[in-house]
């Protein structure tokens, strides 16, 4: 059975550039096409997951929640910077449902902890369960406590990479607004060439060109993006994460179908 992890970028789904604005038409035309897809393979699992963009990313700067609260008296950032997420979360998950999709959210922050620079633990089991069931899991960029600075943001990344130890996926779907990985911003710099294939090996290369994101961003960007995943790779070495805009309709589509179609930038062991 394939399991295959969904990722809808905080770019996609929201201008990151306005605080908490969501962009309802793409949120729902994404949410069909994993229905789409589900109808054509009925076996596929699928877990999704999604950015915070600008409802997550503009209250964790607003209070610093990213750099840690550990020693100040207030609070309030991490559970002003928890609700925002949480709305959006709500919106993805009312879009899905009323696309026949069997969504169910599981709120990151309930049970992750963060230590050492990483996710140290998250409840998997109720995951587990939902999958059984035939039900689609969805989690999000989150707040967390951490056991070093007090609080941090977990990303959707960070999330995929704990979950992969305990639910291996065929493949990792990202959904950005740019098809791809490029030498430079191809938003800021129009002849930048697309990168098809990043390995451990040459990721090295392009570091330079890949940079923060256009608007408010608290997780590091696409750098941080592709640093994140490079040890899923690397512990499981068939497992290949794709790259490509969802701005195009039927993109998603056609991913999940695996059709082979040359889209994107591939990041893969060799």
């Amino acid at each position: 059975m394939e399991t295959v992890f969904v990722k809808f970028g905080g770019s996609l789904i929201t201008d990151k550039t306005r605080e908490a604005v969501p962009r309802l038409d793409v949120i729902a035309r994404l949410a069909q096409e994993v229905r789409d897809a589900l109808d054509a393979k009925p076996d596929m699992r699928l877990i999704l997951g999604h950015g915070s963009g600008s409802f997550g990313h503009f209250a964790a700067r607003r209070y610093a929640v990213h750099a840690g609260l550990a020693g100040q008296r207030d609070w309030m950032g991490l559970a002003q910077t928890s609700a925002a997420a949480a709305r959006l979360n709500r919106l993805v998950a009312d879009a899905c449902l009323q696309a026949g999709v069997p969504a169910i959210s599981f709120q990151p922050s309930a049970s992750a902890r963060r230590a050492g620079g990483r996710l140290a633990r998250m409840a998997v089991e109720p995951i587990l369960e939902a999958l059984a069931h035939g039900l689609v899991p969805l989690v999000y960029g989150d707040v967390a406590f951490d056991a070093d600075q007090g609080t941090a943001i977990i990303s959707t990344e960070d999330i995929f990479l704990y979950l992969s130890d305990k639910i291996v996926p065929s493949r990792v779907l990202m959904l950005g607004v740019v098809d791809g990985i490029y030498d430079a911003d191809p938003l800021g710099h129009p002849d930048s060439r697309r990168i098809a294939v990043i390995t451990p090996e040459t990721v090295h290369q392009i570091r330079a060109g890949l940079g923060g994101s256009h608007g408010i961003d608290v997780t590091g960007g696409m750098l941080g993006k592709v640093s994140t995943l490079l040890p899923l790779i690397q512990k499981h070495s068939g497992v290949v994460v794709h790259f490509f805009s969802g701005e195009i309709p039927g993109r998603l589509r056609d991913a999940l179908a695996g059709d082979g179609k040359p889209f994107g930038t591939v990041l893969k062991a060799r």
